[in-house]
């Protein structure tokens, strides 16, 4: 099993800790992960640390797809792969509607859809086999629609791929995890219960029916993790009581939630359905109260070095059964990164 090293999307003032990156690197690390919101984008931050690294590789998690155009994001993808050696990992995803329709002003589109167009023109473009051309929903290539000059031509990118490519999809819905299955290289949960492989495994399987060749053998899970070392437990557990109750409690509507659904299926219906009553009424640190402790403790790591310890067993064992391909892990200390080392390395 493989670990990663994710960074935040930063503030106001972004930058990025190159000294984590590098002492990540030089402990053993696999991989680093960049991301975008509104405020610093991934590619640039991926660009840079590949520069600056020579061994690790640096992934998206995620770019957000309708802010470019599949045929950009291939040869952008193609481009870092070349100047890395073929160091780079695509992580993509649909964002939301509130991100892509009020920043990025284009139609957020029907996700299932766009991520199985995008990568489909993705797909032709690095083959290289001829010139690109696509009639979808999302995408025309040659594009004839409203104000085309009609001039448009299919054309073969110039450059020529020297390094696989490997493009994973962002997802924790039904449908989100049967498409990444079948079409993509793998898929980036926003977390896991690796003890309940089949919350996400049950669509996985049904991704590789509609499919040939398709297994754990040749496709990545990769879930996100976050650890926070400290010896006040319930301190640790509170940034993860934090967000995860943000997500289940307010990432959409009551009877329309994915954050909501997927801890139903992970077993805790009754408190996503409480934390969603309790965030929607206006009460945001009674939602975040409301995150049972033993749900944190089985999707992050947190605690002292020697509760982490123990929570890793059922981790590696994952790994063992390519339940989980890669940990992506949200760390925040080289105390946390040399403990994640010497236990998994």
């Amino acid at each position: 099993m493989d670990v990663g090293l994710i960074l935040g999307t930063g503030d106001a003032h972004y930058r990025i800790d190159m000294e984590m990156v590098k002492a990540a690197e030089a402990m053993g690390y696999d991989s680093v992960w960049t991301s975008e919101a509104w405020g610093a984008d991934a590619i640039s931050s991926a660009s840079w640390i590949l520069s600056q690294t020579s061994k690790i590789k640096v992934g998206t998690g995620i770019c957000q797809m309708q802010a470019r155009s599949p045929a950009l994001m291939s040869t952008t993808s193609l481009t870092l792969q070349a100047l890395s050696g073929g160091r780079f990992i695509l992580g993509l995803g649909p964002s939301g509607p509130q991100v892509i329709e009020g920043w990025h002003g284009v139609p957020y589109g029907k996700p299932l859809e766009l991520i199985r167009e995008y990568v489909s023109i993705m797909r032709k473009v690095i083959a290289r086999e001829q010139p690109v051309t696509h009639q979808g929903t999302h995408y025309q290539l040659p594009y004839a629609g409203p104000g085309a000059t009609g001039l448009g031509k299919p054309l073969k990118t110039i450059l020529r791929p020297e390094h696989p490519l490997k493009i994973y999809s962002a997802s924790i819905s039904p449908g989100g995890i049967r498409t990444a299955a079948e079409i993509c290289d793998g898929v980036i949960p926003v977390y896991m219960d690796p003890s309940n492989y089949d919350a996400i495994g049950t669509y996985i399987d049904q991704g590789f029916g509609k499919t040939e060749g398709k297994s754990l053998q040749n496709f990545d899970i990769c879930p996100f993790v976050t650890v926070v070392v400290n010896d006040d437990i319930e301190a640790a557990r509170r940034p993860v009581k934090e967000n995860m109750g943000f997500y289940i409690g307010g990432m959409g509507a009551k009877k329309k939630n994915y954050y909501a659904e997927y801890a139903t299926r992970l077993g805790y219906g009754e408190a996503a359905s409480a934390i969603q009553d309790a965030f929607l009424a206006g009460r945001r640190a009674e939602a975040f109260s409301m995150v049972p402790d033993e749900l944190v403790d089985k999707v992050a790591l947190v605690g002292p070095a020697g509760h982490i310890r123990e929570q890793l067993a059922t981790w590696k064992q994952a790994g063992k059964e390519r339940k989980v391909s890669a940990m992506l892990c949200r760390a925040t200390s080289k105390e946390a990164l040399e403990i994640l080392a010497k236990e998994l390395f």
